[in-house]
């Protein structure tokens, strides 16, 4: 069985996971990576992207990030996140109406700042629809 490392995964309203595991897979914005115990340090920006971590029963449980920033180093990583949810508590119709709301504000066409917004909340959608799947 793989070796445990510490992972902590923080939110502006809440620590959202800390505990053990032995493996955990994050995109990151130069791609998608997986983390096992005594990983190599490293920062990495995260996008909007799905996240799996191992439990301790062995059993992956899947989870949308919403962004944020990874650190690891010292057989610990840790994950700052704008937002985080596991996949089995995503509200997916919220989600498609997130989406529909985006792209009606994409089609919309107004400012610049206004459509990278819009955009930014469509990944957000997206991804939380595709995770939802991950169950």
């Amino acid at each position: 069985m793989a070796a445990p490392f510490q992972l902590n995964i923080i939110t502006p309203e809440r620590t959202f996971f800390s505990g053990e595991t032995t493996q955990l897979t994050v995109r990151t914005a130069a791609g998608d990576i997986g983390i096992l115990a005594h990983h190599t340090s490293l920062v990495a920006a995260l996008p909007a992207g799905p996240m799996k971590v191992r439990m301790e029963n062995g059993e992956f449980r899947a989870a949308a990030v919403s962004g944020g920033l990874l650190k690891v180093g010292g057989n610990k990583a840790t994950i700052l996140a704008t937002a985080v949810e596991w996949a089995d508590e995503i509200d997916v119709e919220h989600a498609k109406r997130s989406a529909e709301d985006a792209r009606q504000r994409l089609a919309a066409k107004e400012s610049k700042d206004s459509m990278d917004r819009a955009e930014a909340k469509l990944k957000r959608a997206l991804n939380r629809i595709n995770v939802s799947s991950m169950k």
